[in-house]
């Protein structure tokens, strides 16, 4: 059924009009935009994770960006170091949207070696679906995971991410969005040490960052 939607280019089409047109309606009434805790109180402890490093982003990716919170630090807990990233979009109205870090990260030097959607348990009712890559600069590996999160919803697939925008456009009139990446350092070529310490900082960080994104 609707086996023409199976097209990644047609999903992408579709989702864009689809988007275009919600926001042009929305657009007739003032939009719902939630309130949020800024990212900078995100606590310096998850879990067995510290704090390490509280990261600057400079104010041409900031305008290149565009989102309305950023955060960017590393965190560690004895055995490696996770990286962590948040653009947070309160409205997506005015063309601000999250960039894809398999668009960015390639522009940053890293190849992309394996690309996968895995279900990540963090704790909850039910897993959450994320994007898992594994990157290389030069001889450095690294694991990258990503979603975007939204009013307690979590999807790993930026079309996804899109249609759920027009859902919620049309249905709540609201367009808010977060973009989350979590990136920890191969080690060895231990990809599976890697593995296990990305999902555990990304189980003590969703826990606590539901708290600083709109519900």
């Amino acid at each position: 059924m609707f086996k023409f939607l199976n097209s990644r280019a047609t999903l992408a089409a579709s989702a864009l009009i689809l988007l275009q047109g919600a926001l042009t309606y929305s657009a007739i009434r003032p939009e719902s935009v939630p309130s949020s805790r800024p990212l900078s109180q995100l606590p310096g402890m998850l879990g067995s994770w510290k704090l390490v490093e509280e990261g600057l982003v400079d104010a041409e990716t900031r305008g290149i960006l565009n989102a309305d919170d950023l955060l960017n630090r590393i965190y560690a807990d004895g055995r490696t170091g996770a990286s962590l990233f948040i653009a947070a979009f309160r409205s997506q109205r005015d063309g601000k949207a999250p960039h894809s870090p398999k668009n960015c990260l390639p522009g940053n030097g890293w190849t992309p070696m394996t690309s996968e959607e895995i279900a990540l348990d963090v704790g909850g009712p039910a897993p959450i679906q994320v994007n898992r890559y594994v990157v290389a600069h030069g001889d450095e590996r690294s694991l990258v995971l990503y979603w975007y999160q939204s009013r307690n919803r979590t999807v790993a697939n930026e079309y996804a991410a899109k249609f759920w925008v027009v859902v919620d456009a049309l249905r709540l009139n609201r367009t808010d969005t977060a973009l989350v990446r979590v990136i920890v350092p191969i080690a060895n070529r231990d990809e599976q040490a890697a593995n296990r310490a990305a999902s555990d900082f990304a189980r003590a960080l969703y826990g606590r960052l539901r708290e600083y994104l709109p519900a």
